[in-house]
């Protein structure tokens, strides 16, 4: 589906009628931005790291903290 140049100019006397004329600068620049910020996003690299998983209790879904053995005295 492409569109051709008279479907084009409809398009945007469509857009012009609707919003207005003193509108469309500032949709323009909305427009820009969010697809601008969107790219940016897009290419940004996060580096992922590997984060040991913990224990969670099936009731409130909160980290268990592990209980450590109690340490025996030897003789």
């Amino acid at each position: 589906m492409s569109f051709g140049p008279l479907e084009i100019i409809l398009i945007i006397a469509v857009i012009a009628l609707i919003f207005g004329a003193k509108k469309l600068p500032e949709l323009g620049k909305g427009l820009g931005q969010g697809i601008k910020e969107f790219k940016r996003e897009t290419h940004h690299k996060d580096v992922v790291t590997d984060v040991p998983s913990r224990p969670l209790d099936p009731v409130t879904a909160t980290p268990v903290t592990p209980v450590s053995d109690p340490v025996s005295e030897r003789r």
